[in-house]
């Protein structure tokens, strides 16, 4: 009988180890979720260029604008999912995701806003709300993350919504419309905010005790 002991390695038939002391391969860097990440900052300064070709008075560069928004936003949809379900979560792609989903929000209120399409109250309000929820993720990222919440879910919804339709070159019969799906939207972001905020400070709290 061989004498089998903690230092002894697995065959090549043996199962692989398990349990507390197996080693968990990294998540490579480069990997369909922050890839998709990536192509969304990338496309942030594209949706800036053509919004403003010919002033923002063309039918065909606003519908080009609003296509790039499009497709960035759909990337903002598939990236987490996927990191999550394939496992690919890493530590660039928690600070990044969060940076790119800003980036192409605060780009399209900036720029309607430059146009004259939108008030700069609607674009200070979400931005600065924004800004302070990315500044409380990186705040108590160590601590822990903090999941999103069914108000996030649709605060982000009724941004995109808003936004996509605002950059549609629609006939003014819309903008009423528009108008009241935008206000709700700046209602969610600020109640959302608030109640990052409160679930930001608890994580951190119970950090602390602990």
């Amino acid at each position: 009988m061989t004498a089998s002991g903690p230092g002894r390695r697995p065959g090549p038939g043996s199962a692989p180890a398990t349990g507390p002391s197996a080693v968990v391969p990294p998540v490579p860097l480069v990997n369909v979720a922050n890839g998709l990440t990536v192509v969304r900052l990338v496309l942030v300064p594209v949706f800036l260029v053509v919004l403003f070709v010919d002033g923002g008075s063309s039918p065909v560069w606003r519908w080009a604008a609003f296509a790039v928004f499009a497709v960035a936003s759909l990337t903002d949809t598939f990236d987490g999912d996927l990191a999550r379900r394939w496992g690919l979560v890493t530590d660039f792609g928690k600070i990044a995701d969060p940076i790119a989903d800003k980036a192409l929000t605060g780009a399209a209120l900036v720029g309607l806003s430059v146009l004259g399409e939108l008030a700069w109250w609607v674009t200070i309000t979400i931005a600065v709300r924004e800004l302070g929820v990315t500044l409380l993720r990186f705040w108590v990222l160590r601590h822990g993350v903090i999941p999103a919440s069914r108000g996030g879910k649709i605060k982000t919804v009724l941004q995109t919504v808003a936004l996509g339709l605002a950059i549609m070159p629609l006939p003014a019969f819309f903008a009423p419309g528009v108008g009241v799906l935008m206000l709700a939207a700046v209602v969610v972001t600020v109640v959302t905010g608030v109640d990052y905020l409160v679930r930001a400070l608890r994580l951190r709290a119970r950090a602390r005790a602990t």
